[in-house]
C-alpha cells in the first residue's frame, strides 16, 4: 500500500515508469559479432600476454639485448629499408593503380592485375627465389646492373627490392581503390577548363586519394618490415630484424631471440599506433567527395 503511494507521488497523470527511464535495447547483432571478433584479438593479447610476462620477469637481459648494436642497427635497417621500398613503390606504383582505375574491364586489364598480385599468393620462399633469380650477379637485371657497381647478393639493395616484390600488392591495390572512388566527372571538369591529363591527375586526382595512399604506403611498410624468407634468399647479410632473431635463435637459444623479438613488438607498436594516430589528420576531407 505504501509503494502504491509512493509511485502515485512520483509520477505524473498518465507517466509511465518506462518514459522516465527509458530502457536500453541489446543490439544482439552487435553483441554476437563483437564475440566472435574478440576471438583473434584474444588471441594476439594472450600471445602478447605470454611473451611479455616472460620477459618483464628479467628486465634487466631484456634492456641489455635492446640496448645492443646489433639490435639497434637491424632496427634501423630493416625500418629504412622498408622506408626505401614504400618510396619505390610510390614512385612506380601510382601511376600503375591510376591506369588499372581509370582502364576499361578488358582481358589485359585482368592479367595486369593478377600478376600484381602474385606476390600475394606465393609461398615466401618462392617470392625469394624469384627476387634471387632475377637480381643475382648472373641473373637478367642482376648483371647489367652489377657491371655499374650496384650488387643485390647480400647487399642493401638486396633487401630492398625483395621488400618491395612482397610489398608491391598492398600499396597497389589500395591506391587504385583510392583513384576508383574519384569521381570521373571531376577530372572531366578540369579537362575542359583547359587542364592538361598530368594536370589533372596531380592536382585534382591524387590529392583527393592521399588518405589511401598513406593508408597503402603503412599498409606496404609493415609487410617490408616483416618480410623473412623473402628477404634471405638473396641477402642473407646485413641482418635484418626477422634474419637476426633467426640468427640468435639458432646460435643463442630462444632466451636472446625471445628478447629481440620483445623489442621489435614494443617499437612497432608504437611506430604503428603514432602512425595510425596520423591517419585522423591525413587527407580526412577526402571521403566527402
Amino acid at each position: 500500500m505504501k509503494m502504491a503511494t509512493l509511485l502515485k507521488d512520483l509520477f505524473s497523470p498518465g507517466e509511465s515508469l518506462s518514459a522516465v527511464w527509458p530502457q536500453r535495447r541489446i543490439d544482439w547483432c552487435i553483441l554476437g559479432f563483437c564475440l566472435l571478433g574478440s576471438v583473434i584479438v584474444g588471441i594476439t593479447v594472450l600471445a602478447l600476454a605470454n611473451i611479455s610476462i616472460t620477459e618483464l620477469a628479467d628486465p634487466g637481459h631484456l634492456f641489455e639485448v635492446a640496448t645492443s648494436s646489433a639490435v639497434v642497427g637491424s632496427l634501423l635497417l630493416t625500418f629504412g629499408a622498408g622506408f626505401n621500398a614504400v618510396l619505390l613503390l610510390i614512385l612506380f606504383g601510382t601511376p600503375l593503380a591510376y591506369v588499372l582505375a581509370r582502364s576499361q574491364p578488358s582481358r589485359t586489364k585482368e592479367m595486369v592485375e593478377s600478376i600484381v598480385d602474385i606476390p600475394l599468393i606465393l609461398p615466401h620462399t618462392v617470392a625469394g627465389l624469384l627476387v634471387y633469380l632475377l637480381f643475382m650477379r648472373r641473373g637478367w637485371l642482376g648483371a647489367p646492373l652489377s657491371e655499374v657497381g650496384i650488387a643485390f647478393e647480400d647487399a642493401y639493395p638486396g633487401t630492398v627490392v625483395a621488400m618491395l616484390f612482397v610489398a608491391s600488392p598492398f600499396y597497389i591495390n589500395t591506391m587504385r581503390e583510392g583513384f576508383l572512388k574519384v569521381p570521373v566527372h571531376l577530372e572531366n571538369v578540369a579537362r575542359t577548363l583547359g587542364a592538361t591529363r598530368f594536370q589533372t591527375f596531380s592536382q585534382v586526382t591524387l590529392p583527393l586519394s592521399f588518405r589511401h595512399m598513406y593508408n597503402g604506403a603503412l599498409l606496404a611498410w609493415g609487410r617490408a618490415i616483416g618480410e623473412f624468407a623473402g628477404v634471405i634468399m638473396i641477402a642473407y647479410y646485413p641482418f635484418i630484424v626477422s634474419t637476426l632473431i633467426y640468427y640468435a635463435f639458432t646460435t643463442d637459444g630462444i632466451r636472446t631471440s625471445r628478447s629481440i623479438a620483445f623489442t621489435v613488438i614494443i617499437v612497432s607498436f608504437v611506430v604503428f599506433l603514432l602512425l595510425r594516430r596520423l591517419t585522423r589528420y591525413v587527407g580526412r576531407y577526402d571521403d566527402r567527395v
